[in-house]
């Protein structure tokens, strides 16, 4: 019988039709699980044991039996809202698709489940596809690791990430300010990303790794001849940000006398290649960035006013990772997780002796640092234990003389410390920073000694 929408298929050449594609579903590598309304399993290929870590010859009864680990009721939870979905006028509404990070033999590895019911089946039938994105995960953390490890819960830094979300639509200069290590690439990359010329070129410059002699041509490109050694015609970084933006890292460090070109490029989008007397104009947005106070530069004459301005339309300061301890504990687990990702062991505890001494630590090589120490530290664990040996000598050197401190203030001096912080916070009404301007001290160290008790 034929209908608009269903042939009849005879059941010799539909029992054959099932055969071909049971043997086409053993073979892959995805596994593909079957479960009626009640969560028996009716059918199962051999890529799901292997994938959850189960004999691949042991059939699966129910989804119970993976219960240990944590996936029965992740599973039977997303096919239940697919249930709920399947009148939805939509073809794809009744699909569920998540992620669950699971240990296979000691492994961990990223499993991505996609579940559905059958449209077509009044009985229920709950299908459940199971990919291995382990691989993939570890190569997006490598080469995405400029976004993730802006990971912070401080106000200061929460407030910048905004101000970058609303300065990124836009075509103003921005100017990043802060110390060494604190993120400022990561948060110029983020801005592009955000950005309407995220399709367009992102040009890193390292200002002051390039010679004094060299940084013209590399910023406006040459032409053949110009002089000693230009063979041929060179274009500079401007021109290959072309359509996109150009990243000024330690913008500062450019001469004095290149600063004129540079604002002529920053306010008119226009400049002449070295050796050349061709305007070459070019639409590109500019950011950059400098760890020192780019203003005491411009006020002793080593900087430009006007190209100072132009620069910073919206400029940003970031914090110091000693200016945010509030972020260590939560970079700590990043940077764990991100390891992970590559390979290192997952069960690595970190003893509360070897936290403290990272808390005091002050950090100069900010987040940069934090990150080595962080892999230091688990190639050094002791017993999968970190231990305070397991750490870098500059955090160990550098802890000891608080430690001592910390236990010469212990006894009656700590209680009358402990009952001063009680009765600061008590007048500021739980706001830390007025607190701690009631006891003379800045906002961090208030925080630290909160933590020690």
């Amino acid at each position: 019988m034929t209908t608009d929408s269903m042939i009849e298929v005879p059941a010799d050449e539909l029992e054959s039709m099932h055969t071909l594609l049971e043997a086409i579903i053993s073979y892959i590598d995805e596994g593909v699980l079957i479960a009626d309304a009640q969560g028996r399993v009716v059918y199962q290929n051999p890529s799901v044991g292997e994938l959850l870590g189960m004999p691949a010859n042991r059939p699966l009864e129910t989804l119970e039996q993976i219960e240990t680990l944590d996936l029965a009721e992740v599973i039977d939870n997303a096919l239940q809202r697919s249930m709920r979905q399947r009148h939805d006028d939509a073809a794809h509404a009744n699909l569920v698709r998540f992620h669950r990070r699971i240990k296979v033999n000691g492994v961990m590895r990223e499993l991505e489940f996609h579940s559905c019911l059958g449209s077509a089946s009044r009985s229920g039938l709950r299908l459940v596809i199971i990919q291995d994105r382990t691989v993939q995960r570890q190569l997006e953390t490598m080469l995405n690791s400029a976004s993730t490890d802006l990971v912070t819960n401080d106000p200061a830094m929460m407030e910048i990430l905004q101000r970058v979300h609303q300065v990124a639509p836009q075509t103003a200069s921005v100017l990043l300010q802060g110390e060494s290590g604190t993120g400022k690439t990561h948060i110029a990359r983020l801005i592009h990303r955000l950005s309407r010329r995220s399709h367009r070129p992102f040009i890193e410059v390292n200002c002051a790794a390039i010679p004094e002699t060299l940084i013209e041509s590399e910023l406006f490109g040459h032409v053949k001849g110009a002089f000693t050694g230009a063979s041929h015609d060179r274009e500079g970084r401007f021109q290959a940000a072309d359509g996109g933006t150009i990243f000024l890292d330690e913008v500062g460090e450019i001469p004095l006398h290149l600063q004129a070109k540079l604002l002529r490029a920053v306010q008119d989008h226009e400049f002449e290649p070295v050796g050349s007397d061709t305007t070459v104009k070019v639409d590109v947005r500019i950011i950059s960035a400098t760890n020192r106070r780019l203003r005491e530069s411009v006020d002793s004459g080593g900087f430009r006013t006007d190209l100072y301005y132009r620069l910073a339309v919206m400029p940003l300061y970031v914090p110091s990772v000693r200016e945010r301890p509030g972020d260590i504990p939560l970079l700590l687990k990043h940077f764990c997780y991100n390891l992970e990702a590559r390979g290192y062991p997952d069960d690595i505890e970190c003893t509360d002796r070897a936290l403290r001494m990272m808390m005091d630590y002050h950090w100069p090589g900010n987040v940069r640092e934090l990150e080595n120490a962080v892999e230091h530290a688990v190639i050094c664990a002791v017993d999968k234990k970190v231990l305070p040996e397991s750490l870098p000598e500059d955090i160990r050197e550098g802890s000891h003389g608080i430690e001592d401190r910390d236990m010469s203030r212990r006894g009656a001096a700590n209680v009358l410390e402990r009952r001063e912080i009680e009765d600061a916070l008590l007048r500021a009404r739980g706001n830390k920073s007025l607190a701690a301007k009631f006891l003379g001290i800045d906002r961090s160290t208030l925080w630290r000694r909160m933590q020690r008790m």
